[in-house]
C-alpha cells in the first residue's frame, strides 16, 4: 500500500559565505564560486551549480551548509545516494543542525535505506521534539520495516503537534491494517477518508479493510473510486489489483493490471499479473503476450520463462514452450533453485515433442 516520504527539506545552497580565517583572496573566490552557483540554480542547471559547489567545498571543507546545499541540489536531480552523502558529511560538520538531520533522513529513505534514514529521523527528533515532519517520515520508514508498534507511537506524536493532521489518520489505520487488525482500522482510515476525500491510496486502504471486515459491496464501491480519482495512477492501480486477485475476483484484476499497463507498459507487476489471470482463464494468446513482454523485462528470471512455457503450451506452441522450459531450468539450476528445477523438468516430461 502507497505510502509517502514526507517533503523534503528546502535547504537550498548559501549565496554568501560569512568572512572565516581565510585569506580574503580566498573568500572572495568562495564568494564569486557561491553567487555563480545561485545564478545556475536560479536557472535549474543543477548539474553546472553541483560542479560550481563542489568547487567551493573544495576552497572550505568546514562549511556544512555547501554540503547541505549539495545534498538539496543532488536530490532535485533525484540521485539520492549522493544527497545522502552530501547531507552527511553538513551533519558530521554541524551534528546539532536537526534540519540538516531531517534532510539526510528523506534522502535515506528516498533511496530505500529505511535503517539509515530512521536512524536519521530520530536523530533529528533528539534535536527538535516538535519536527513534525520528521515524525511522519519515521513513521513511514518504520512501517517499511515492519516495525508496527514504533510506527504508531511516530503518529500519535504528530497528533499531539498537529490534532488535525490528516497523513497521521491514514497512517495508523494502515499499520492497524497491515497487521491484521482491520476491525481497528476501519474507522480511523473512514475519518481520514472524510478529511481527505480525493486522496487515491487512501481510498485503497479503505477499500482492504471494507473487505477484510466483511463489507464486500462497499469495499467495491470504495476501490472502483479510487481508481476514478486518478486514472492515470499507477501505483493506485496495482494496489487495487493485487486486493481484486487476493479477493479472487479476476476480472476486476485484470481490468485494474490492464489499467497499469496501459499507464506503464514496462511495469513487470502488471505484466505478470496479466499473464497469470489469462493463463488461468485460458486466454493462452493474451498470456503469452503479457508473459513475453515479462520474460524481455526480467530475462534472469526463471519463473517468466517457466510461465511463458505454460502459455506457450496451451497454445499447441509445443517446439517454443521446449525451448522457454529449457531457459527456466538454466536458470533455476544456476540460481540453485531446487523447486524450480523439479517443476521444469516436470514440465518437460509432460510437453510433447513433435520432432
Amino acid at each position: 500500500m502507497g505510502l509517502t516520504i514526507p517533503v523534503q527539506a528546502q535547504i537550498t545552497p548559501p549565496t554568501i559565505l560569512s568572512q572565516r580565517n581565510n585569506p580574503n583572496s580566498q573568500n572572495n573566490q568562495l564568494n564569486d564560486l557561491l553567487r555563480r552557483g545561485r545564478e545556475l540554480v536560479d536557472t535549474r542547471d543543477f548539474s553546472g551549480a553541483i560542479a560550481t559547489y563542489t568547487q567551493a567545498a573544495t576552497l572550505d571543507t568546514q562549511n556544512p551548509r555547501i554540503f547541505a546545499g549539495l545534498g538539496y541540489l543532488y536530490a532535485q536531480q533525484n540521485n539520492y545516494p549522493e544527497a545522502a552523502k552530501a547531507y552527511q558529511q553538513a551533519v558530521n560538520l554541524d551534528p546539532n543542525n536537526g534540519e540538516f538531520s531531517y534532510a539526510l533522513g528523506f534522502s535515506l529513505a528516498s533511496a530505500e535505506d529505511y535503517r539509515g534514514a530512521a536512524s536519521a529521523y530520530n536523530r533529528a527528533i533528539q534535536i527538535n521534539r516538535s519536527h513534525l515532519n520528521s515524525y511522519l517520515g519515521l513513521g513511514v520508514v518504520l512501517l517499511r520495516l515492519g516495525d508496527y508498534s514504533g510506527a504508531m507511537d511516530a503518529y500519535k506524536n504528530v497528533l499531539s503537534l498537529d490534532p488535525n493532521n490528516t497523513e497521521a489518520p491514514k497512517l495508523i489505520g494502515t499499520a492497524l491494517l497491515r497487521q491484521g487488525r482491520a476491525q481497528e482500522a476501519l474507522p480511523i482510515l473512514q475519518q481520514a477518508a472524510r478529511l481527505a476525500p480525493n486522496n487515491g491510496n487512501l481510498q485503497v486502504n479503505l477499500g482492504a479493510a471494507l473487505l477484510a471486515t466483511g463489507n464486500y459491496d462497499q469495499g467495491l464501491v470504495v476501490l472502483e473510486r479510487s481508481i476514478r480519482i486518478d486514472p492515470r495512477n499507477a501505483g493506485v492501480q496495482l494496489q487495487v489489483a493485487r486486493i481484486w486477485q487476493e479477493q479472487k475476483d479476476f476480472s476486476r484484476a485484470l481490468q485494474a493490471y490492464q489499467g497499469v499497463a496501459q499507464v506503464q507498459p514496462n511495469n513487470l507487476e502488471a505484466q505478470k499479473g496479466i499473464g497469470d489471470i489469462s493463463l488461468q482463464n485460458q486466454e493462452y494468446l493474451d498470456a503469452v503476450i503479457a508473459y513475453r513482454q515479462w520474460t524481455e523485462l526480467a530475462p534472469q528470471d526463471g519463473n517468466a520463462h517457466y510461465s511463458l512455457a505454460l502459455a506457450l503450451q496451451g497454445r499447441g506452441r509445443n517446439q517454443e514452450a521446449i525451448a522457454s522450459v529449457q531457459n527456466a531450468l538454466n536458470i533455476f539450476r544456476q540460481t540453485r533453485q531446487t523447486e524450480g528445477i523439479t517443476k521444469a523438468q516436470t514440465l518437460l516430461r509432460e510437453i510433447p515433442n513433435s520432432l
